[in-house]
């Protein structure tokens, strides 16, 4: 490869000129299991980074909609892993933003590793980014996993960050009984499986230890973290010491759908795609051209599904009979999550009522959530704006923020730290509540917007190709020093399984238990700080006792 398309592709990452990179003859190296890589050294982070590395099989022609294979070719000259590979193919903004750089062969990961740790294994954390299962990627620049890495060496407590990618949509997440049969539901789900038993297999090579990794991701990836904590019924294939989930957990998002739902879905695929006929209609989706087939998937809801082997039965059901991988966890979500998953427009109790149906049609049931979820202004979502908005939001906005939040995010969270507490597992709890740059007070603490200070991105790297401002421009000092906090506290966990190692003063951030449950919260307006985790206890209580019966997640 080109000198000046090293430098191009070390500009790219990091968007720093500052980045230095050495020929090929000296570049940093790794033996994996099917041979040898080399990659680019950035000398402004003092890392190396390896990109777009595959981990299995390109799924194209007959390996599409198949489980992904093991990679089956070695080589004797050593491979370039100086730029990212294809995200996979998505439909939505954060595909789009990145310039639809997408293909079915996309099954790739990044590896960043600070220098000067040679002969030593370090924790590894791997990334899995979110996007809601159908868009999204590794190469997106708000994911640089070097600043975290950065400040884990500068903590003393350094480790290795990888980014994977994995297929989205219906490319994904496509089910129906053609697929069942074949062992080949929530194929996104085994991808990820994946990635981390090549991790297992060769991260050493790069200088980690795969006896200390730990999964890590937000929103569905926060809900792919939990999903590999619940497969195979809870099995532990030692693939991971610990996980973190922000914005996600174990639980499904919403209602669990049912095989003769997931059957329609790809029934109109094979319709769609001219193959409803053919004698093996999912083999005839193999052959469909990729351009007929994407055209047709761009408009297919598909996410992941109880198919009875990768998922074996009804999450909440695991949690509640701790059939999971007992790990540490460390779990959190945002002050006003409900702001992102409400409606809008929602004026009258009666317009209240009939939302409800959408997520459960028993008259009790609404009758109960509505008496849990009054309409006060004062006890809603977001906290950033008080009173009534009306106009668009509608006059009941802060109610249904409320109780769509804790049904999408809260009460999943709470019921899996007290799941882990009920085993005498390991877990903490977080809070996120800060209104970033850009937000208005009637979104509050949204959805995703932790992300940033998580991974201490505090130039906001990649927000603008995503139209967004950088959440921290022109916000005072706390908003920097909060970043810092949290990216520590995030290595530390991933480093030791202890967040609280961070070499920041700060509360220290107590194991979540039954008797005395206790949250940590992220606030820059406020020093951050131990809470009891009660907030709409009685609300949330309610929405765990029956999120199987009533919700059917």
């Amino acid at each position: 490869m080109p000198f000046s398309s090293i430098i191009a592709t070390a500009f790219l990452y990091s968007q720093l000129a500052l980045a230095v990179t050495i020929p090929q003859c000296s570049a940093p190296t790794a033996n994996t299991l099917n041979g040898t890589y080399y990659g680019v050294h950035n000398s402004f982070y003092n890392e190396d980074f390896f990109l777009g590395i595959p981990y299995a099989q390109p799924p194209i022609n007959n390996l599409r909609y198949r489980p992904a294979q093991p990679l089956n070719s070695s080589w004797s000259s050593p491979k370039n892993a100086t730029q990212y590979g294809y995200e996979c193919v998505g439909y939505g903004l954060d595909t789009e933003s990145q310039g639809n750089y997408v293909s079915e062969d996309c099954l790739t990961l990044n590896i960043i590793r600070p220098s000067g740790y040679e002969g030593k294994q370090l924790p590894v954390g791997v990334w899995i980014h979110g996007g809601g299962y159908v868009e999204g990627g590794s190469a997106d620049h708000r994911y640089n996993l070097s600043f975290i890495v950065q400040n884990s060496a500068d903590a003393g407590i350094p480790i290795i960050g990888v980014g994977i990618n994995y297929r989205l949509a219906g490319w994904g997440f496509l089910f129906s009984k053609e697929l069942q049969t074949e062992g080949a539901g929530n194929l996104g789900l085994r991808d990820q499986r994946l990635a981390l038993q090549w991790i297992q297999e060769n991260i050493a090579r790069f200088g980690g230890d795969p006896a200390k990794v730990t999964i890590w991701g937000e929103s569905a990836g926060a809900g792919s973290v939990g999903a590999q904590l619940v497969a195979y019924g809870g099995r532990d294939d030692k693939l991971f010491r610990a996980a973190i989930a922000e914005s996600g957990a174990p639980t499904f998002f919403d209602r669990a759908q049912s095989l003769n739902q997931s059957q329609a879905v790809y029934d109109n695929v094979t319709r769609a795609s001219n193959c409803s006929r053919a004698k093996d209609t999912l083999q005839c989706l193999r052959n469909v051209p990729f351009a007929v087939l994407n055209n047709v998937l761009n408009s297919s809801a598909t996410f992941p599904v109880i198919d009875g082997d990768f998922l074996k039965e009804s999450p909440t059901l695991q949690l509640k009979a701790g059939k999971f991988v007992k790990v540490p966890f460390l779990i959190g979500a945002n002050h006003d999550e409900g702001t992102s998953f409400g409606p809008r427009g929602i004026n009258t109790t009666a317009q209240f009522r009939s939302w409800l149906q959408g997520y459960t049609t028993d008259n009790s049931s609404i009758d109960i959530l509505a008496a849990l979820y009054p309409d006060i202004p004062e006890i809603g979502i977001p906290g950033t704006f008080h009173g009534r908005p009306g106009g668009d939001l509608g006059f009941q906005y802060k109610r249904t923020s409320a109780l769509a939040g804790d049904y999408a995010m809260h009460a999943s969270r709470r019921l899996t730290n007290q799941a882990w507490a009920a085993q005498n597992i390991t877990s903490y709890a977080y809070l996120f509540n800060v209104l970033v740059n850009g937000m208005p007070n009637t979104s509050g603490s949204t959805h995703f917007q932790e992300v940033a200070f998580m991974l201490d991105n505090t130039n906001g790297l990649g927000y603008p190709q995503n139209n967004l401002p950088n959440p921290f421009g022109g916000k005072p000092q706390s908003y920097l020093e909060l970043a810092r906090l949290m990216t520590r506290m995030w290595a530390s966990f991933i480093y030791s399984g202890d967040p609280n190692n961070s070499g920041v003063p700060a509360a220290t951030w107590p194991i979540y238990t039954l008797n005395d449950p206790q949250m940590f919260v992220f606030d820059a307006n406020t020093t951050s700080s131990v809470e009891p985790d009660l907030y709409r206890a009685e609300g949330i209580a309610w929405m765990i006792k029956n999120m199987y019966t009533v919700f059917g997640r």
